[in-house]
């Protein structure tokens, strides 16, 4: 008895560098209706349209709000490091004086030597040996005067810095407040587009949805889906692609009309839909 062998299509992994030859021929074999995908397509860049809209109300507050908040981190990471520093310096005194303590107490020894010398060579090194503790001890003495001096050019730095950090916490404040009454006055309208987002890309393949993106991130204006320019006065439409303006070919414009292929525009990479769809 003859056994038939069930077939399964074999679905090959999203690739970002795809050609768009290949993404038309999944846009052809999709089980979705072609027109319905176009439409959704449009939808979908309305809806982004709108939702660009709203984070351009934002301006450059969220970028202010990084680079300040980027400069507090760099202004904090230097007064700390002027505490380790002056932390160091106190250290090097403590030794400083350590040091000068055993030398006195050399010092000391040497001097009660001298009452019990008995010839003038013993009395020559011990006067040498005094010679270089004394050194020894005003090098000692010379390292903490330079230590303290470097100590109050650290905090006067860290007074500088503690100003600046100040002035850039109220102006990080007053930007932070700005931004969030901007995202608070559009928060509803915000979450209706994402949901409708949603909507839209729920009804596409993961491959023509990835390239969307590539399409939509790779233009100045963020436009990857658009009708034909320009548009008439007596509602019907030009011969254009509505994204970089170039002519389109007869056969291309009947394509777009039919709303059962995906075109893209051999200039510019845009999708171009057909605006009755």
């Amino acid at each position: 008895m003859a056994t038939t062998k069930k077939t399964t299509k074999v679905v090959t992994p999203v690739d970002e560098r795809e050609t768009f030859v290949s993404l038309q021929k999944n846009f052809a074999d999709s089980e979705q209706v072609a027109q319905e995908k176009l439409k959704t397509l449009h939808d979908l860049q309305e809806t982004d349209m709108e939702i660009d809209k709203l984070l351009q109300l934002r301006g450059e507050l969220p970028e202010e709000v990084a680079a300040l908040e980027s400069e507090l981190d760099a202004q904090k990471a230097k007064y700390a490091r002027a505490e380790q520093m002056i932390e160091g310096y106190n250290q090097n005194i403590e030794e400083a004086r350590k040091q000068i303590a055993e030398l006195e107490d050399e010092m000391a020894k040497y001097r009660e030597q001298l009452n019990n010398i008995t010839n003038s060579r013993e009395y020559d090194s011990i006067n040498k040996e005094l010679e270089n503790q004394g050194l020894l001890k005003a090098i000692a003495e010379k390292n903490i005067g330079e230590a303290r001096e470097a100590i109050e050019d650290c905090k006067a730095d860290m007074d500088r810095i503690n100003d600046a950090i100040t002035i850039r916490e109220s102006d990080l404040e007053a930007k932070k407040t700005e931004l969030a009454n901007i995202v608070e006055s559009t928060a509803k309208e915000e979450r209706t587009l994402e949901e409708r987002r949603r909507q839209f890309t729920s009804k596409l393949d993961e491959r023509t949805i990835s390239a969307y993106e590539r399409i939509r991130n790779s233009t100045h204006n963020h436009l990857a889906v658009v009708t034909l320019y320009p548009k008439n006065e007596d509602g019907t439409y030009g011969d254009a692609c509505g994204g970089c303006f170039h002519t389109i070919t007869p056969q291309r414009l009947i394509d777009i009309a039919s709303g059962k292929k995906l075109v893209i525009c051999e200039h510019c990479g845009r999708i171009i839909v057909n605006p009755d769809i």
